[in-house]
């Protein structure tokens, strides 16, 4: 019995090029629609699905394969050669289906016409019936399966495949419900329905340790980079370069740097140049930045470069870089250097929800992603702020939103002095963050991330001369903060906001 292979494409790429593979290696060719006339006009030999079904495109061509002498072809038992003869059924070999490109449409200020268009429906029956018969039939949805061996097919290629076609229209009917949910729900918050679908992009040396196996997946999309320099991305590696560009994507239109341990900064700065803003940052606390991460805003060039390669660290990450600095980079041979196409300013938008997953369920939760107006600041002190320190509580409160909770970030001149988080007490995390302050804290800012619930804090700040402190409010303690405050002469401001992260 002659092989046959169905053919129903949207992206054509590449098409006419597996159907002449397919023609030599004896198979017989049924297509539909726009594919069939595409492979007629390069002439490759093909019957069109309307002359096995009888019927021709309905309904604006909506239906084309949904038609039981296709499905029967492609879920037939080829082990019931008779039976299949008795009932007239042509069995399929090989189904070749790419879908509808919806994810074109999601998340974009489209028609729900144009959205609901572009639902793919025989497309992804198709491909659950030839995956489901995956002990008969090739099932093909990914272009790059046009290079198959077709004439060494064995059950473990087809298995692999009817994997790949089920994770496949997994993954649309995912992006289906999650964008109409989005859209019909009339609810406030998040919705009711949650659906994630993972796709293994490569799998890692280990895990956070050595023990533990993983793997890096793209659950809808990932940011666009490439390596200039080094190894490939640890486990570690991807979690620090995220905390890293997480706080310089708050300050993409100016110049920052940023220096991240085990996923904490523990150096930060602007600058009127790159340059300044590395020594300011680095200035912080140059022995934690051994073998740190770090992001930059802007360009490296040959100058910082050098700065670079003179001590030793694991990642530099930059939006550009001059050739010179590559190359100086690349004196560091394991320096994994990683130029970052994606704009920071859209980088901020990546991902809208942060998810973890938890013995009581899934806990879902809206990116804090707040923006923070100085124009909205309450100053409760008699002291106001100057303009310099209302630039530096800025600077100051964005910090410590990446900091743990309880989180104290101690700066002035746009520069982290000293920082503390993940600490038990507010007041621990206050005095920790200000023995880390290398010069003095005479006239800097204190940052926290959450109110003060007593006026300890307040007393340990003035014994080291803080001169401002911003935080957000709401303690019923405040009031008593706030007479402290004035007694110490600090300005105080509030911001209604509160940053905690666990």
């Amino acid at each position: 019995m002659k092989k046959r292979a169905y053919i129903s494409v949207f992206d054509k790429t590449g098409i006419v090029e597996f159907a002449n593979r397919l023609i030599k290696a004896g198979y017989e060719i049924v297509s539909t629609g726009g594919t069939y006339d595409l492979l007629a006009q390069n002439g490759i030999k093909a019957t069109e699905s309307a002359d096995i079904t009888g019927f021709r495109e309905l309904i604006g061509g909506k239906v084309k394969s949904l038609h039981p002498k296709i499905f029967a072809g492609i879920l037939a038992d080829l082990k019931e050669r008779e039976s299949l003869m008795k009932d007239e059924i042509e069995p399929y070999d090989l189904v070749c289906v790419n879908l509808y490109p919806f994810e074109n449409y999601k998340d974009k200020d489209v028609e729900i016409e144009t959205l609901i268009k572009n639902i793919d429906i025989g497309g992804v029956a198709l491909l659950r019936a030839g995956a489901k018969n995956y002990e008969n039939i090739t099932v093909i949805s990914d272009i790059k399966d046009y290079d198959i061996d077709l004439e060494n097919i064995d059950i473990k290629t087809r298995e692999k495949l009817a994997v790949k076609a089920f994770s496949l229209t997994s993954k649309y009917d995912c992006m289906i419900s999650n964008e109409l949910s989005k859209r019909f729900s009339a609810e406030d918050g998040l919705n009711e329905h949650k659906c994630f679908n993972f796709n293994k992009i490569k799998d890692l040396r280990y895990g956070e340790n050595p023990h533990q196996t993983a793997a890096l997946y793209n659950y809808n999309k990932v940011i666009d980079y490439e390596f200039l320099n080094g190894k490939e991305f640890s486990y570690n590696n991807i979690i620090d370069a995220t905390a890293a560009l997480n706080i310089a994507a708050e300050f993409y239109d100016v110049n920052a740097a940023v220096i991240i341990k085990h996923t904490n900064p523990c150096g930060a700065a602007l600058g009127k140049t790159l340059k300044e803003a590395w020594e300011k940052a680095l200035d912080c606390d140059p022995l934690s930045a051994f073998g740190g991460i770090v992001a930059f805003t802007g360009k490296i060039d040959l100058e910082i470069a050098k700065m670079l390669t003179a001590m030793f660290l694991e990642v530099v990450i930059a939006p550009d870089f001059t050739d010179d600095a590559v190359e100086e980079l690349k004196k560091k041979k394991n320096l994994r250097v990683v130029k970052l196409n994606t704009p920071l300013s859209e980088y901020l938008k990546f991902t809208e929800e942060e998810i973890r997953l938890t013995p009581f369920g899934a806990l879902l939760q809206e990116k804090d992603s707040k923006e923070l107006d100085p124009e909205t600041f309450k100053t409760v002190t008699k002291e106001k702020p100057t303009q310099e320190m209302i630039e530096d509580m800025v600077f100051a409160f964005k910090i410590a939103k990446h900091l743990k909770s309880n989180a104290i970030v101690i700066a002035k001149d746009l520069r982290t002095l000293g920082l503390c988080g993940g600490q038990t007490s507010r007041v621990g995390a206050v005095e920790i963050a200000l023995k880390r302050v290398c010069d003095s804290a005479k006239g800097a800012i204190l940052a926290s991330d959450g109110f003060f619930p007593a006026i300890d804090n307040i007393e340990v700040a003035a014994q080291e001369r803080i001169a401002g402190i911003i935080q957000p409010g709401g303690s019923i303690k405040d009031p008593e903060v706030i007479k402290a405050a004035d007694k110490f002469g600090l300005v105080m401001v509030t911001t209604g906001i509160r940053h905690f992260r666990h």
